[in-house]
């Protein structure tokens, strides 16, 4: 299948984002003018939605959605001379948009700090594409300046910001909710707290109210209206409170503003308007998402921070344990020896004698493989990566998850595994990688059952580690240490970790691990 190809399950989100793209694309028609289609124009958040959930690879789909639904609109006429240029003009602005989002997400993959950090990149995206439409139309504007009624140098530049203010707007205004809403739909975010911070609150709602009443002031007194007080305003609160806040007070802004552009009104005294709030709306949503990405890297800190309090709490006990492993292999070992000869002599005994020496020879046979595999895991010495039979590496984590889950009441279920499938890996660490998502879904699930399948498909080997959970399914109250550490030990062995949701409450850990082939 061709990478640009829609996947089976995205033709109905097309098939909406057509229908939808066309009720904007009319409604955008209030703020229209001359030289210029609309300076708002809520269509162009809808596509940036489409692209930034979906990724740049539906460009072609969306280029011909939107030249499918200006051809039902009427807006190009295959009897007119001038149709292919007419569906160049509305493939331009959707082949920046999608250009504009694979270079956000190339350039954020490949840089650190806040400006990669979540939701940095979509901001940088929300200004980025608009912006790259705006240079996609420049030749338009220049070597067809009739086709928008244009002909001076002032009219063509009063175009293109017209153009660029508008889809600024809509993309600012539109996109952020329906992303969020997507989000929500998939189990990716929550909904807010049913109290939220009233101080909070207080404070930015005072602040807008504020510096609204300085510009309303400044208007009555034939100041005009400045954009510098809201701008302030917008922008403390997207620092202080992120950008929900930042958002909420944009759209608040964008209420006053819109209603009164809507309609007849000079060219100038509009675009001042329009432009005034588009910058307004950068700025504001620029800083809440910055401000959102430095809690995020804070929070990312902190996080390290636990792990090395833990790492070295771990080196403790680890420390103690080599110590008692020691001093009970010994004596174990000769307990298990004397176990068995004792069982092997009263073989013609009574058989409650028979029955009690055979039950002291097999707990002491499990006490010995229990001290065997502790001193694996708690020795120093590192074992060189090998063929390791999956079925192996799974009975040692179920060995190791089982008496925690027991005591949770939980029943670890492992579905049955091919004898020759096996992976090349660092036994222990693979395991531990394991036992942390087996522990997680132990703490996690909601009908007291986990279970772990082996699939395997061309050269990959998927371990999949599932358990129901109803109360936030994709949200854990954890630190989130144990996966982060299974993500890492995965990840140095050429794998891969996902989650996914495989039903309303049902999530599922896949590992995805190069097959090795198992020695003969």
């Amino acid at each position: 299948m061709a990478a640009w190809r829609p996947r089976p399950g995205e033709w109905p989100v097309l098939l909406g984002y057509g229908a939808v793209f066309w009720v904007l694309h009319h409604l955008a028609v209030l703020w229209g003018g001359t030289g210029y289609y609309s300076l708002w124009f809520p269509a162009a958040g809808v596509r940036l939605a489409l692209f930034w959930r979906f990724g740049a690879r539906l460009t072609v789909a969306a280029v011909a959605t939107e030249i499918l639904v200006q051809i039902l609109g009427g807006v190009i006429v295959f009897h007119e001379p001038d149709w292919p240029s007419a569906m160049a003009r509305v493939a331009s602005p959707v082949l920046a948009y999608g250009i504009a989002v694979a270079l956000v997400r190339a350039l954020t993959r490949r840089s650190t700090g806040s400006l990669a950090t979540a939701p940095m990149p979509l901001g940088l995206a929300s200004v980025a594409a608009p912006l790259s439409a705006v240079l996609f139309a420049l030749p338009w504007s220049i070597l067809r300046p009739e086709v928008t009624n244009v002909t001076s140098v002032r009219e063509i530049i009063a175009s293109l910001t017209a153009f660029g203010v508008g889809d600024l707007l809509g993309v600012l205004l539109v996109a952020p909710p329906l992303l969020y809403a997507a989000d929500l739909l998939k189990g990716r975010a929550s909904l807010p707290p049913h109290r939220p911070n009233l101080a909070a609150v207080a404070e930015a709602v005072c602040v807008l109210a504020a510096s609204l009443v300085l510009v309303a002031t400044l208007a009555t007194i034939g100041l005009g209206l400045p954009a510098t007080p809201v701008l302030l305003a917008i922008a403390w609160i997207g620092l202080r409170f992120g950008r929900a806040a930042a958002w909420t007070s944009i759209v608040v802004t964008a209420v006053f503003v819109l209603p009164e552009t809507a309609g007849a009104m000079a060219l100038d005294a509009r675009l001042a308007l329009h432009m005034s709030l588009a910058a307004v709306a950068v700025v504001g949503y620029l800083a809440g998402s910055f401000a959102d990405a430095e809690a995020k890297a804070v929070a990312a800190v902190a996080r390290r921070d636990r792990m090395l309090f833990q790492a070295e709490r771990l080196k403790t006990l680890r420390a103690m344990s080599v110590v008692v492993i020691h001093e009970i292999s010994q004596p174990l070992s000769t307990l298990s020896i004397e176990a068995r000869h004792l069982a092997d002599i009263s073989r013609d005994a009574d058989p409650d004698i028979r029955d009690t020496a055979a039950l002291i020879e097999r707990k002491a046979d499990t006490l010995a493989t229990l001290v065997r595999r502790l001193r694996r895991f708690g020795g120093r010495a590192v074992d060189e990566p090998s063929v390791l039979p999956v079925a192996v590496l799974l009975d040692s984590v179920v060995a190791l998850a089982r008496p925690e889950a027991a005591i949770a009441g939980v029943t670890i279920d492992v579905g049955p595994v091919g004898p020759d499938l096996a992976v090349m890996a660092q036994e222990v660490e693979l395991a531990q990688a394991l036992v942390n998502l087996v522990r997680n879904a132990v703490q996690a699930c909601d009908d007291n059952r986990v279970e772990i399948t082996v699939t395997c498909q061309d050269d990959l080997v998927a371990i999949t580690v599932a358990n129901h959970c109803v109360d936030h399914p994709l949200v854990h109250d954890g630190m989130g240490v144990g996966s982060l550490i299974a993500r890492t030990i995965v990840g140095a062995h050429g794998g891969q970790l996902s989650r996914v949701r495989t039903g309303p409450a049902n999530i599922a850990h896949i590992v995805t691990l190069p097959r090795a082939e198992e020695p003969a």
